[in-house]
């Protein structure tokens, strides 16, 4: 089951990368309920073992593209999240003193936190370029403005419903207004 995940896990963020165009240095945030990957109630069996299949996956995927990992904690955490001290400073993030584990934060977070080279939390950011959605996190309140759905070729990482969303610049302007259609 496991490699499965992982595997789903791979294709997922690739995915996401490709579909939002990320570039060096953007943000894709992950919320993940192992529970929910494995079949339970969210919030109700996090899974230590999913967590680091999943992370290791994603985290993967954004190395290879140069793109910078945040992992949202549970609502035990209040939602925030765990990255990188590096990432922390270049988009003037304001650290607040927080150590997920599996039962606060919950384990996707808790093996961020080990896995990162200098991890740090913050309580919310509003410049995540990208998104998965793994379990029904709710990531929305991370994401730049305008966040837009990505439909990916899977819907489900384990037993959890799989969402994706990338953002694109505001329209403004009204009725007159041209568009760029490379940043749509």
């Amino acid at each position: 089951m496991f490699e499965k995940i992982k595997t789903q896990a791979a294709t997922a963020a690739e995915e996401i990368i490709k579909a939002a165009k990320l570039e060096e240095g953007d943000i894709l945030v992950i919320g993940c309920s192992t529970s929910e990957v494995m079949g339970s109630r969210i919030g109700t069996d996090s899974n230590e073992e999913a967590a680091r299949a999943i992370f290791g996956a994603i985290w993967s995927e954004a190395k290879k593209a140069g793109v910078r990992l945040a992992a949202q904690c549970c609502e035990h955490l209040n939602r925030a999240l765990i990255i990188e001290e590096e990432c922390r400073k270049q988009y003037g993030l304001v650290r607040v003193n927080a150590v997920p584990h599996k039962h606060a934060g919950g384990s996707f977070a808790a093996t961020a936190y080990e896995s990162f080279e200098n991890p740090v939390a913050v309580e919310k950011m509003h410049c995540a370029k990208a998104g998965l959605d793994i379990g029904d996190t709710f990531i929305g309140m991370h994401m730049e403005e305008v966040c837009v759905p990505v439909r990916l070729s899977l819907n489900s990482i384990g037993e959890a419903r799989l969402s994706a969303c990338r953002t694109r610049p505001k329209y403004v302007g009204g009725e007159r207004a041209v568009y760029d259609p490379n940043l749509e």
